[in-house]
């Protein structure tokens, strides 16, 4: 999710922040999980942008889900790119097994991941400071302009 740097705010607005995608009703392929995404635009309005991400995970059922984390390490403001891989222990078993084949292959298709969390229980990724050490370690100090 690189930004071009001749984007207009409007453009930029317009950008997906996150995307979750979904194992589609026939089982036989994964889609744009409808209604699952956060544009750039949307960041103003939502008090804790991290938390609204995990908060559109479903309790039990699996998701992949595109993450463009922003971040502040040191002197530095960074963007990543984050591929997680929500595998409940509470999903159902078929589901489990389709999703975990298939990630690689939806990984290969999606260019510029940086970083991939596999997470099985919302303890997982519910601290922002377990995302922050794949980010950049203890050089890491706020995420989504919340302080670690």
């Amino acid at each position: 999710m690189k930004l071009r740097e001749n984007m207009t705010t409007e453009e930029i607005k317009k950008r997906k922040k996150a995307i979750m995608l979904r194992l589609a009703a026939d089982q036989r392929s994964i889609i744009v999980d409808e209604g699952k995404e956060i544009l750039v635009g949307d960041c103003d309005e939502i008090d804790d942008v991290y938390k609204h991400v995990i908060d559109m995970l479903p309790k039990d059922d699996c998701r992949f889900c595109l993450y463009n984390a922003s971040f502040e390490a040191k002197e530095l403001k960074r963007e990543s790119l984050i591929f997680i891989f929500w595998n409940p222990n509470s999903a159902p078993s078929k589901n489990k097994m389709i999703y975990g084949i298939s990630r690689e292959t939806v990984k290969r298709k999606l260019t510029g991941i940086h970083f991939e969390i596999v997470a099985n229980k919302l303890e997982d990724i519910s601290d922002r400071r377990n995302i922050a050490e794949k980010l950049g370690g203890s050089a890491v100090i706020s995420m989504e302009g919340k302080p670690l």
